[in-house]
């Protein structure tokens, strides 16, 4: 049974003393927390509570954080935040592609992370209330009160970063809007991944308009400003 006093937030970390630092800062701001020392207990959790966030290691025994992201983006949009000491970019990357909202690196500032925790609730509770519009551009159908777009009639399977970013696009078809302007309509605030998620979830978003039957470079790349969607 869910406390009403707050979000419930699962906490992911095979580290006993993660755990409990983000659990006492974040029972302190009102969440609920519930939390997992591995990946396969994550899932099960997930499955079972239905959290409204998910903070998730990224080196995991068994069933690596990458596993577990990837399993939860086709089950769920819940938000999720990696958190990894892995210093390669390529691990970062690929969090990113798979759906991560956000990702803070090993050791991190409490007040950093709780920070993020407060930004992407607050910006999912936000697109949550959208009003029921429906955006068209040729067979693209966005329906920013359901939350689903169709291309040729076509379900799009998309994660709520990856909704949100196509929203924005469609809003403003023909278009050129920058990279910054992308982070700051769809994600909503000061994105620390930086231009490299905008470049991944479009990325992604083309690989869906193409599985769905649509070309991918309806979403054409400018070259040193950033992403616009062609009038179709």
């Amino acid at each position: 049974m869910r406390n009403q006093s707050g979000p419930v937030v699962l906490v992911v970390d095979d580290e006993q003393a993660i755990i409990d630092l983000l659990e006492y800062n974040l029972n302190r701001d009102g969440y609920r927390v519930i939390a997992a020392r591995d990946g396969l207990e994550a899932l099960r959790l997930a499955r079972r509570e239905r959290p409204d966030l998910v903070i998730l290691d990224l080196m995991l025994p068994g069933l690596d954080g990458l596993e577990v992201c990837r399993s939860l983006r086709r089950e769920s949009d819940t938000p999720v935040i990696m958190l990894t000491a892995r210093v390669e970019e390529v691990d970062r990357v690929v969090g990113l592609e798979l759906g991560a909202d956000d990702y803070v690196t090993k050791p991190f500032s409490v007040r950093e992370l709780m920070a993020r925790v407060k930004a992407v609730l607050r910006r999912t509770a936000t697109q949550d209330l959208d009003t029921a519009v429906v955006h068209r551009n040729g067979a693209l159908s966005v329906d920013t009160g359901a939350r689903e777009a169709c291309f040729e009639g076509n379900p799009l399977p998309l994660s709520r970063l990856e909704f949100d970013l196509l929203a924005t696009l469609v809003r403003h078809a023909g278009l050129v809007l920058s990279r910054e302007q992308l982070l700051d309509q769809a994600w909503g605030y000061d994105y620390y991944g930086g231009l490299r998620a905008v470049d991944s979830a479009v990325k992604r978003l083309r690989a869906k308009l193409q599985a769905a039957g649509g070309d991918p470079i309806v979403i054409s790349t400018v070259r040193g400003v950033g992403y616009r969607l062609e009038r179709l």
